[in-house]
């Protein structure tokens, strides 16, 4: 089995729409993971401001490599996020699974988006694990 906070290094290295993103870890430990990533200019609406996909996609990448950091292959099962602010091209974004419930198969997962100290977004997640190891 892969040792728990290789997991999400290796899971991004095959994630070709989360690397078009620009997301890089930047902390990752078992049952939590921080990302971020700075916001293009073709990340935005019409509004010009970030399409609400962009931070649900980077939340949903710090959702996903935390949720597998237990070293079981995970899916998620539901998802949901509030927008709490607007976001702008060249605002650098953090997301970080900071709940961690591991409920046997079934876990639970909170993570907050941030441009600094500001929350801009809060991502809620369960997920199923499976019987199959990380290899």
């Amino acid at each position: 089995m892969l040792e728990g906070t290789k997991i999400p290094h290796k899971m991004l290295s095959q994630d070709a729409f989360s690397s078009w993103l620009g997301i890089e870890i930047v902390e990752s430990e078992i049952g939590r993971c921080k990302v971020g990533m700075t916001v293009r200019e073709e990340m935005l609406n019409s509004m010009g401001n970030a399409h609400g996909g962009i931070s649900y996609s980077l939340a949903d990448t710090a959702f996903g490599f935390a949720a597998n950091s237990h070293g079981k292959m995970a899916v998620s099962i539901e998802t949901s996020i509030n927008h709490v602010a607007e976001i702008k091209a060249g605002d650098y974004l953090e997301a970080e699974a900071i709940i961690d419930i591991v409920k046997t198969k079934v876990g639970f997962n909170v993570i907050e988006v941030r441009r600094g100290d500001e929350v801009v977004a809060l991502f809620k997640g369960m997920v199923y694990r499976s019987s199959l190891d990380w290899k």
